[in-house]
């Protein structure tokens, strides 16, 4: 009852943490648990933990597989991850429980449209242009890059020649061989305060795993968003060691082959104006590692490491 009043207030951070609450109490009802996973998917969808509200998803069908409250958000979720085939078997999933349900025949359908647009490319003028929509703000017209340079926030633009073909969405992101393209499409936007919020990246190298969130506002910390994705550890822990304060993260200096530590007490903001922090293709990166783990020490080998 807790988490859902915090629901019904939009308060979703706390309200993921009150259904981990009741998750942990193991009450072996496999029904009760299903509502419980499906209720914090909801509330990490609406935070923009696009994989957190997945894995939830995931756990409430494997405890009711005719549960189509879970089907329905394990569905969003695949559209906003642009994994439109899983999405599309998802729909089909539901589909064959409740033939009629309309959000799974809408969702089907725009599934297969926009499935057979990926990888279709376009002729831009310049990517520069499309960072950040012109908007009104503060009673007057801003371009993007203003709002950036402001804020001291360095960008890597993606070429800008009339004649270059580039892909929709945003540029993969390739680190010592791990790749992720799933931030695909999402841009830093402006709300209604004025402050900025921006699809962050979340990489996991050791384990070939990301967190994607959608709407990180700039004046957020990353441990507030470390508590809220790891309330619960993540079903590829299997040593369980993916706990918020046994964690690391970095950002990489690609031009000088360095690497940085960032304070998880630091909002976005202050990483992103760290002289060396540049924003790729759009969505800032960080890398996230198991405190002092054989695996981070080999990864750090061979690159200088700027420690807090």
């Amino acid at each position: 009852n807790e988490g859902n009043e915090y629901f019904r207030e939009r308060d979703y951070r706390r309200a993921v943490i009150a259904y981990t609450e009741g998750l942990k109490k193991k009450c072996e009802d496999p029904e009760l648990d299903a509502v419980l996973h499906t209720n914090r998917g909801a509330a990490q969808f609406y935070l923009g933990n696009y994989r957190s509200a997945l894995n939830d998803a995931i756990q409430a069908k494997k405890l009711k597989p005719t549960h189509l409250k879970a089907i329905v958000r394990g569905a969003l979720c695949h559209m906003e991850l642009k994994n439109f085939s899983e999405a599309i078997a998802w729909c089909e999933e539901g589909l064959r429980i409740d033939s009629k349900e309309k959000k799974l025949v809408e969702m089907r359908a725009k599934a297969d449209k926009l499935k057979m647009c990926v990888g279709r490319s376009w002729r831009r003028p310049s990517w520069r242009s499309e960072l950040i929509s012109p908007t009104h703000w503060q009673g007057r017209a801003v371009m993007g890059t203003d709002l950036l340079c402001e804020r001291n926030i360095k960008l890597v633009f993606a070429p800008s020649n009339e004649e270059e073909e580039i892909s929709d969405g945003l540029a993969e992101i390739s680190l010592d061989g791990f790749h992720s393209d799933n931030a695909t499409g999402a841009k830093v936007h402006l709300d209604a305060d004025g402050n900025l919020k921006w699809p962050v990246l979340f990489l996991y190298p050791e384990h070939e795993q990301t967190d994607f969130i959608a709407a990180f506002h700039e004046n957020s910390r990353f441990i507030d968003h470390l508590m809220v994705m790891f309330a619960e550890l993540p079903p590829w822990d299997l040593e369980r060691k993916y706990l918020p304060g046994n964690l690391e993260l970095y950002f990489e200096d690609e031009e000088r082959a360095e690497m940085y530590e960032l304070n998880p007490e630091h909002t976005l903001l202050q990483v992103l104006q760290h002289q060396r922090y540049f924003v790729k293709a759009g969505t800032p990166t960080v890398l996230a590692f198991v405190k002092r783990s054989p695996f981070s020490k080999k990864y750090f080998s061979g690159k200088k490491v700027h420690r807090l």
